[in-house]
């Protein structure tokens, strides 16, 4: 068995496990009426109480996986996997205790959106837990922006590491507004992290990140429009956790194949729609004068709404943005400074696009809204 058997062989076991527990956690929360009550806030727009233990499906599938693999890799005979893939095996052990810490972060990345769906935090309250868990990652599971140690200012990748968890937790969090919208970002996502980490021989990362693009995928046929459970702020927190770690620890420029450094710029990309959604609502927020926790219907997905899309339609939009915006950085991996330059400006162009057209779409609007009944 060579390592591409391995990764889809992970990304089965998660999918799998997903679309079983998923069912099971949402009779769970239907026998403890554990809900997201509709019309709770005016951002809401669900018409029925829906079932809210999504994110700890997807956690639980996650983390069976792992450790099923775990168990597996002790027991593996060497007629089943590939030599190459026997020979690496027992590099698990000498990452095993940062992977313990990576998976304890993940855990209580789900359980703090867990508490938060069931007693509605306060935002400095999330916050503090939002940058502990990112320092349990950092500290004690290894997870760092490597290139700024190069810098001399101590402790700048720490702290940049740190920031950039919870900001890609917060994100994922704000960005689940829509049935389906935040797991299929996520697994297309994962997705592009594992394609990215195999192509420069990384073996473990894309294991971890095919197992997390299992797990969302699989509950993404439960999640999607007309939706039967959410994931929740337990899903988001889990996912944005996932998104941020493995933005990092894939391995992005290879002395061997890079013609430049700016493949270390792909996970921006990747992230682009999230970033870009969470950017342009925070400064709508705040020119509104409302706090940036408070929902509303300003994220790029309400906006394709607004120009005429079906909510369907509108999540669609947003994940062949996804797709388009991660095929168009992939050739940073191995192209030279033209075609390099060219990718960035072909995934810039595509978010100039959708930020000229949604600005048209909202223009047109507030004109036919000022027109008199009797021009209308």
């Amino acid at each position: 068995m060579v390592w591409w058997n391995l990764y889809f062989l992970v990304f089965a076991v998660a999918l799998a496990l997903a679309l079983i527990l998923t069912p099971v956690f949402r009779k769970i929360a239907l026998m403890t009426e554990f809900y997201d009550k509709p019309k709770e806030q005016l951002h809401k727009s669900h018409s029925t109480p829906t079932p809210l233990l999504g994110g700890l499906a997807i956690c639980c599938a996650w983390l069976l996986t792992i450790i099923i693999g775990f168990i597996a890799a002790k027991s593996i005979r060497n007629n089943i996997f590939d030599k190459e893939v026997i020979s690496n095996l027992p590099g698990i052990s000498k990452v095993s205790s940062e992977l313990i810490f990576i998976c304890l972060s993940g855990v209580l990345a789900t359980l703090l959106g867990l508490y938060d769906d069931k007693y509605n935090m306060s935002a400095k309250t999330k916050l503090a837990g939002q940058i502990a868990i990112a320092i349990i990652a950092v500290t004690w599971g290894g997870v760092r922006i490597n290139f700024l140690d190069q810098l001399p200012v101590p402790g700048l990748a720490w702290a940049v590491t740190v920031f950039w968890i919870i900001l890609i937790m917060n994100a994922v969090n704000f960005f689940d507004n829509m049935d389906g919208l935040a797991v299929g970002t996520a697994a297309i996502a994962f997705s592009f992290f594992t394609i990215i980490s195999v192509s420069n021989a990384q073996h473990f990362v894309p294991i971890l990140a095919a197992t997390t693009a299992g797990a969302a995928f699989g509950f993404w046929f439960y999640n999607h429009s007309p939706a039967t459970i959410f994931m929740g702020d337990s899903g988001s927190h889990f996912l944005g956790y996932n998104m941020a770690i493995l933005g990092i620890m894939a391995t992005y420029y290879n002395s061997s194949q890079s013609f430049t450094h700016l493949p270390i710029l792909i996970p921006l990309f990747i992230m682009a729609i999230p970033l870009f959604d969470l950017c342009a609502v925070v400064v709508i927020r705040l020119r509104a004068g409302k706090p940036i926790y408070i929902g509303d219907n300003n994220h790029i997905s309400h906006r394709f709404l607004n120009m005429g899309m079906s909510r369907k339609e509108a999540v669609m939009m947003v994940h062949l943005l996804e797709i388009a915006i991660g095929l168009s950085v992939l050739p940073l991996l191995w192209g030279d400074i033209r075609t390099t330059i060219i990718s960035l400006l072909q995934a810039c162009t595509i978010l100039l696009l959708v930020t000229l057209l949604q600005n048209h779409g909202k223009k047109s609007r507030e004109a036919a809204n000022e027109k008199s009944p009797a021009e209308k």
